[in-house]
């Protein structure tokens, strides 16, 4: 299983999801560009040493994510506010990539389709979104719950 961060734009939620995947032992795809530089103090401050036990591949754009992910086995598992399926009524396998989008705009239609899967976190009907960070937690977590991918103690 991969944590997969399309552009994000923020660097505490992209900081906070790589610490999720180091403590996870997920590896985490961006793809490029971020809104703010990679090795930003902030982005350090939020993944903290974490970043140290992160296995971390940088991609330049979608379109070289695909290109470099072709021979990939998993399926593209994108969690949207679009989404059909509920997460937690989805069967999660061992080599999902799990995806992200922006914060301020979440991904564009192209990559929308692409995706095997669309994801939505079941919500209050008056409200939009919930963090991105904690968005990546929930799903995390019960994706590794039905895999039986969480870490040995």
């Amino acid at each position: 299983m991969r944590l997969v961060l399309y552009q994000p734009d923020i660097p505490q939620n992209c900081g906070a999801m790589m610490r999720l995947a180091a403590c996870m032992g997920l590896p985490v795809d961006i793809i490029e560009p971020c809104g703010f530089v990679l090795d930003d103090k902030r982005l350090r401050r939020a993944a903290m040493d974490y970043m140290d036990h992160l296995d971390l591949t940088r991609h330049n754009s979608w379109k070289s994510y695909c290109q470099e992910t072709a021979q990939s086995a998993g399926r593209l598992v994108l969690l949207t506010t679009h989404g059909a399926d509920l997460y937690h009524h989805f069967e999660f396998a061992k080599d999902d990539r799990l995806m992200l989008g922006r914060e301020s705009a979440g991904v564009p239609e192209a990559v929308h389709q692409s995706a095997h899967a669309r994801l939505r976190i079941p919500l209050h009907p008056d409200l939009r979104s919930i963090n991105v960070a904690q968005a990546a937690a929930m799903v995390v977590g019960e994706a590794l719950r039905q895999t039986d991918g969480f870490p040995a103690p």
